[in-house]
């Protein structure tokens, strides 16, 4: 069971005080973070890509990068690569770069985004969102496979036996697929025998059982090897000190992000009743202290099929010092319970 961080390096106001962190400020505290996760012994540390001014991560490869040399163990990935309005040729050589930098530490996350102001920013047609991300992933996928590449496409200029540099360290280079629970991608990341990422991120966790299934059933239909496979979870959390503690911290900043989304896109007001709902036994909010957290990370686990899980943290922006203790608690506390149990469940014991 593997056991990680994901942030989209947000700039929202701080609630109680107004203040904006600037993104280069918010940046570099991200390296930190990357450092202490690594550290604290956690496996995972994805970056999100966003092209708007309350994130500061425009380009996710160059911020794990900047971790690459300074950390020993811990993954680096995009969390997600907006693949349908990059190069996947760039997007390769910008990852490909990134495993040399780790010695073979880097993966790729690619999806289509949920949020659409790189699409204009880089001359994209929305009209086109779905045709744009598969025909990328098929020429994203010839470059994992081979040196040199003949490939040709609607959405850019052919490509005829030209070999793209440098190559990654680790052959192939992991490429992730992330979904937000459509039926669709699940099936095609199966089908294509990709690892595959759940954005579980509201309702009820276990429903989502189903699409764990129906990704291996894919798997198995297309003749890969389900045990090669893994799937994996993006929840929203936060660790504390105490569950009290926690939800109260985590709360404010949860609430501010979850609002200006909810404007944006026609959602309800979030209010602390729909967050404590959401941090409940049954809810995808893990929130709380260690063993409140590891709980519900062990019952993803067992009852959802995942084997890897990533807590996104912070929702919006919180002091500093606040997500590197929750970086540190899940390292050192939170992960440890879960690899144990996990371990002894699946030995029967």
């Amino acid at each position: 069971m593997e056991i990680g961080i994901s942030t989209f390096v947000e700039t929202t106001p701080d609630p109680h005080t107004g203040k904006v962190v600037s993104h280069a400020e918010r940046i570099r505290q991200v390296v930190e973070e990357i450092i202490l996760a690594d550290k604290v012994g956690l496996d995972v540390f994805g970056v999100g890509e966003h092209h708007r001014k309350d994130y500061a991560a425009s380009a996710p490869a160059m911020i794990l990068a900047a971790a690459a040399t300074q950390t020993s163990h811990i993954r680096l990935t995009s969390a997600v690569t907006v693949l349908s309005s990059d190069d996947p040729v760039r997007v390769f050589q910008d990852f490909s770069t990134l495993d040399g930098l780790s010695n073979g530490r880097a993966e790729i996350m690619a999806g289509r985004g949920s949020f659409i102001e790189s699409f204009p920013l880089f001359g994209y047609d929305l009209n086109d969102y779905n045709e744009l991300f598969d025909e990328k992933l098929d020429l994203l996928l010839k470059l994992q496979a081979s040196e040199k590449v003949t490939w040709s496409g609607n959405h850019r200029p052919a490509i005829n036996n030209l070999g793209v540099y440098p190559r990654p360290v680790q052959d192939p280079l992991p490429i992730w697929i992330g979904s937000g629970g459509n039926s669709e991608s699940v099936v095609r990341a199966g089908i294509l025998g990709l690892p595959l990422v759940l954005a579980i991120i509201g309702g009820n966790p276990a429903q989502f059982a189903p699409l764990v299934d129906l990704y291996y059933r894919a798997v198995e239909h297309a003749g890969h090897d389900p045990k090669k496979l893994t799937v994996a979870s993006h929840s929203h959390g936060f660790v504390g000190e105490t569950t009290e503690s926690a939800a109260d911290a985590f709360f404010p900043s949860t609430q501010y992000a979850m609002n200006v989304l909810g404007k944006e896109r026609g959602w309800g007001s979030y209010t602390r009743e729909t967050f404590d709902a959401a941090r409940s036994e049954n809810g995808a909010l893990y929130v709380g202290d260690p063993h409140t957290v590891a709980d519900k990370i062990i019952a993803l686990r067992k009852n959802v099929g995942i084997t890897r899980f990533m807590l996104h943290v912070p929702v919006g922006s919180m002091p500093n010092d606040q997500v590197l203790r929750a970086i540190e608690l899940l390292g050192t506390e939170v992960a440890p319970i879960v690899r144990k149990e996990i371990a002894e469940w699946e030995s029967g014991n």
